[in-house]
């Protein structure tokens, strides 16, 4: 009975073997550089391997975006109740590692969405979970004078916020594409677009939501510094 079950189970765990190569190959060269003979002699199998468990290289995206999918809903739960200062201030940074993670869909954004049509509404659901969780958080946290945002104030801010939270990876790219995106690169990506986002959100935060998100409370990364 063993010897059936053991069977049963290899297929899945070399279809998760391919993806995570694919992940680190794609990361690296980009998805429009990698073909699927170049995947198939990094994991050392036969084209008619890799076929069998994704026939076009297609549905390997479409299989490495379900799991970004899965790792977005986990980083949204986990970022605790829209109303929590500390919660929200460890979503920004929980999301942009997301994003390095998966760093060649935002990279290769614009040309996965041309060659893949699959992707266009799921990309576009995934970025409208990111805008209703951040409006969430920015409507509960920010103020102007003492009084909460406007509907057209918190959408504006919020927009902006996913805008950055989007193209981060991009921009970091075209400042330096030899090295931006390389893997020792991760830790200070992250902590520059969470730096770029607080600087979006500071001057709406309450003198009590800025000393709760002081050095010491959040995720490492020193906040703006407070207006004189």
């Amino acid at each position: 009975m063993n010897r059936p079950e053991r069977a049963r189970k290899a297929p899945r765990r070399t279809a998760e073997r391919i993806l995570d190569h694919c992940l680190a190959l794609f990361n690296r060269y980009g998805e429009p550089n990698v073909s699927t003979n170049a995947i198939s002699a990094d994991l050392n199998i036969s084209p008619g391997n890799l076929y069998y468990h994704y026939p076009a290289k297609e549905a390997l995206v479409n299989a490495l975006v379900s799991r970004y999918e899965v790792a977005l809903a986990e980083a949204l739960v986990a970022a605790g109740p829209a109303d929590d200062a500390e919660g929200a201030w460890n979503l920004v940074p929980g999301l942009l590692r997301l994003a390095w993670d998966y760093r060649f869909i935002f990279r290769d954004l614009n040309d996965l969405l041309t060659r893949n049509r699959q992707l266009e509404t799921r990309c576009q659901a995934a970025l409208a979970v990111q805008q209703a969780a951040v409006r969430e958080r920015v409507v509960r946290l920010c103020v102007i004078d003492g009084a909460p945002l406007s509907e057209e104030d918190a959408r504006a801010l919020s927009v902006s916020i996913v805008v950055l939270l989007t193209y981060w990876l991009s921009y970091e790219y075209v400042r330096d594409p030899r090295h931006a995106l390389e893997p020792d690169n991760a830790d200070a990506a992250v902590r520059h677009g969470t730096r770029q986002v607080m600087a979006l959100l500071w001057p709406y935060l309450s003198a009590e939501r800025r000393r709760q998100l002081r050095p010491g409370s959040g995720p490492g990364i020193t906040p703006p510094s407070p207006p004189a």
